[in-house]
């Protein structure tokens, strides 16, 4: 039979710290509400609500126009919901749009705890406080995260309960004797982290049927053979997960309590789980309840084992970090057991387990060194994200958000996380959830109040007269009708809707189009139909109005400068023209001058249009065909400054039209940098001297001549030294010449020497006979001689 025993060995309170408060800022709050944007408004319109609540769960930006006269003409109810600015630009009071927020409220905020071991002040368990808040009210509206801050901080000198799981099959018979003195020696090391420990102890081995253990009468009556003796089974993997089951589900028997709960489990070999009990025919699933008789577990031939993540929930429910001291040879499989139990540990026992107290130190300081939040179930359409603010400045978001690691006893931490309802729930009620550290007790109570209708709907008159004789409820500025009633005012019931009466008054006069083709006939009004483009409305009493179909200019409707109200535009200020592409702004014509046009022109729609054709340019300032400015008026310039020139004789009459000044110098002359705009001239007199003057016209389209009194006039030439530099240079050019000359024959005289030393040096004299000279001797050889 598997035994489980569970004792408490001993129980150790020590004197506890003394409590200080800690200040809080307070929680962050955040409202994320977005301005004016064209697909929030899309949204809004797609939404088709035909109410405020409608209304506002379409979108976190989407407003209810509750404005009794808001619509126009052929526009349905559902063009109440829109974006808060297009809905004031439509002319909606800022009073009269509903758009109800989201909210947060904190109920519950007790400081965490400050305390040390060693103080005098002794609190219970419940008194330690290590998260804050504790308990709050967001109220959600769709779409609208709600935010707020989470502190953590690990109370030092906190409680801690230890329960010690052994398996006691026959492989474990040398580690029950160091197991025997581990309560003591324990108990003195856990008191250097907690003034508040206890333990206790229990023991499985394996199912009570075959093929696990042996079932014999003998070892059925009894398969220990003494008490905290081993037992033996018969397969290797043991029924561990059964007893891991009751010690999580079993707090009462066991004796938790709201602290710190550890449970070390102890084997030499590897585990049962779901599925396996079919080989002793147990296919019933385990139940996760507790079933601790006389502390043994009495279902363990009724029950299959239990799965992982059976056993991960019980544990996680109720706030057990488990610590796995194995052997070397099991340490892979347990490894992998540990990635899927939250707050769990691996450590390596010796073959005796005399090393189990430092491996359970070791795997508390690392448990403990690790926070970790869990959140309940969420309700259907409500989502939460974290972002976690850890030490050294280490933050994360998403999945990693939700924890920090490395945190020693006494660390404070903070989360930030952000609750969204993505819809309604269909009964509107309120919602819990609870949010948590892995292993704690401790956690945040959350009720979620959804904000689903508008405060003008509480307002609304039921059986109105102003919905056509009381055939609906008057709210939000709209009529909401009763069952078997439709139209804007409810005036129509579901049997009139097709009837050719009613048709009539939806057609134009001299027209057999309904709504002009842009609507339907409902209870002898036309409801316009949507444009697949949101911002395009149809409007009018036959949907004959719309805003799209306006002059356009440079592209855009109304040229980007009026608004297309039934197909004409309404042009802002200071335009005009069917497009508004007409600008009645002058300063565009404006020349530098301060004259319109330069005044040469007229300026039209923002342009000037020159009246004399030979000038052009922004401003009329450009004559391609005339004189420049200074050759147009040097003639008068010259016959006023100095009483001469081709209008001499005219000068009265056609020079005066400027005002002149002399000065005594060019640098007495205007410079560039004043306001009127200025030209500098040097010209020619009749008497080639040259003269200086500068020409500008004022504001006051007054012309200003500065010229300088005396011209310049060259001075004749001087002959002497014109006559000696002749001579002079036709003197040096002769010798010039010579010397060239004389250069070259030297040249040439040294290249014919080189060239006669060059053959003299190559030519060979030969030593023979002169081939031309004769000798005077003649030897005459008689053929006849034969030498004797």
């Amino acid at each position: 039979m598997t035994t489980m025993e569970s004792r408490v060995l001993s129980l150790s309170d020590l004197e506890l710290a003394n409590l200080k408060l800690l200040t809080w800022a307070g929680c962050l709050y955040c409202l994320i509400w977005s301005a004016f944007a064209q697909q929030g408004g899309s949204d809004c319109i797609k939404a088709n609500a035909k109410s405020c609540g409608e209304c506002i769960q379409a979108g976190p930006n989407c407003g209810w126009c509750k404005k009794t006269d808001f619509l126009q003409e052929g526009e349905p109810t559902s063009a109440r919901c829109d974006d808060l600015a297009a809905l004031k630009s439509k002319g909606c009071p800022t009073e009269d749009i509903e758009n109800p927020r989201g909210s947060k409220q904190v109920l519950e905020d007790r400081e965490v705890t400050n305390r040390k071991i060693g103080a005098a002040e002794k609190l219970k368990p419940e008194a330690i406080t290590q998260i804050q808040p504790q308990k709050l009210v967001l109220k959600l509206r769709v779409g609208e995260p709600q935010t707020f801050s989470l502190k953590f901080k690990r109370a030092e000198d906190y409680p801690i309960d230890l329960y010690y799981l052994m398996d006691l099959s026959y492989s474990m018979k040398d580690d029950l004797e160091n197991v025997k003195s581990l309560g003591t020696a324990l108990m003195f090391e856990m008191e250097k982290i907690t003034s508040d420990f206890r333990i206790g102890f229990g023991s499985f081995v394996e199912k009570t049927v075959m093929p696990y253990i042996s079932t014999t009468p003998a070892k059925l009556r009894n398969p220990c053979t003494g008490k905290q003796h081993i037992s033996g089974n018969l397969d290797s993997p043991e029924g561990g997960f059964d007893a891991i089951m009751q010690v999580a589900v079993c707090g009462e028997q066991i004796g938790w309590r709201n602290v710190t709960r550890l449970l070390v489990f102890s084997t030499d070999a590897g585990f049962h789980f779901a599925g396996d009990g079919k080989l002793g025919g147990i296919v019933l699933p385990n139940d996760g309840k507790c079933h601790l008789e006389n502390n043994m577990y009495t279902m363990s031939h009724y029950y299959d084992y239990p799965s992982i993540a059976h056993l991960v929930q019980k544990l996680s429910e109720n706030n057990i970090q488990t610590i796995f001291a194995v052997t070397e040879e099991f340490q892979a499989v347990y490894k992998e057991l540990k990635n899927l139990i939250p707050k769990s540990a691996v450590g390596t026992l010796s073959s005796n387990s005399s090393n189990v107290i430092q491996l359970i130190i070791d795997a508390y300081n690392s448990l403990s060194s690790e926070v970790i939040l869990e959140n309940s179930k969420l309700p259907k359409g409500v989502t939460i994200s974290y972002k976690s603010y850890c030490k050294n400045g280490v933050n994360d978001t998403q999945e990693d958000g939700r924890k920090c690691s490395n945190i020693s006893i006494g660390d404070e931490v903070k989360f930030e996380i952000s609750v969204t309802a993505n819809e309604c729930p269909k009964k509107g009620q309120n919602e819990t959830i609870k949010i948590k550290p892995l292993g704690f007790t401790e956690e945040v109570e959350i009720n979620l109040q959804f904000v689903c209708e508008c405060q003008c709907q509480s307002e609304g008159e039921a059986n109105s007269p102003a919905c056509h004789e009381g055939n609906g409820t008057f709210e939000c500025g709209a009529c909401r009708c009763n069952e078997g009633r439709i139209g804007r005012l409810c005036e129509c019931s579901t049997d009139e809707v097709n009837s050719e009466d009613m048709d009539a008054y939806c057609r134009r006069e001299n027209s057999t189009e309904i709504c002009s083709n842009n609507g339907e006939c409902i209870c002898g009004q036309c409801v316009c139909k949507k444009r697949e483009n949101t911002n395009e409305v149809y409007s009018g009493k036959y949907c004959e109005c719309d805003n799209f179909n306006c002059d356009r200019s440079n592209g855009l409707i109304c040229g980007g400068n009026g608004i297309c109200k039934c197909r004409v535009c309404e042009c802002y200020p200071n335009f005009t023209g069917s497009a508004c592409d007409c600008s009645l702004d002058t300063l565009p014509c404006m020349a530098s001058n301060g004259q319109i046009c330069n005044g040469r022109g007229t300026c039209e729609c923002g342009t000037c249009n020159c009246t004399d054709p030979k000038f052009q340019g922004p401003t009329c300032e450009m004559c391609q065909t005339c004189l420049g400015v200074c050759a147009e008026h040097k003639d008068c310039v010259q016959c006023r400054a100095f009483n001469k020139g081709e209008k001499k004789e005219t000068c009265s009459q056609e020079c005066m039209y400027f005002n002149m000044t002399r000065v005594e110098s060019r640098d007495k002359l205007p410079q560039p940098g004043q306001p009127d705009p200025l030209s500098h001239c040097k010209e020619k007199d009749v008497d080639d001297c040259w003269f200086y003057f500068t020409y500008s016209v004022n504001s006051n389209g007054e012309a200003n001549v500065h010229v300088v009194e005396t011209p310049e006039c060259p001075s004749g030439p001087d002959i002497i030294p014109i006559v000696a530099g002749v001579v002079a240079g036709i003197v040096l050019i002769g010798l010039a010449l010579l010397l060239i000359w004389k250069l070259l024959m030297i040249i040439h005289d040294r290249r014919e020497f080189a060239k006669f030393e060059k053959e003299k040096m190559n030519a060979k004299w030969d030593t023979g006979e002169n081939p031309i000279y004769k000798s005077a001797v003649t030897t005459v050889v008689n053929p006849k001689y034969e030498g004797k």
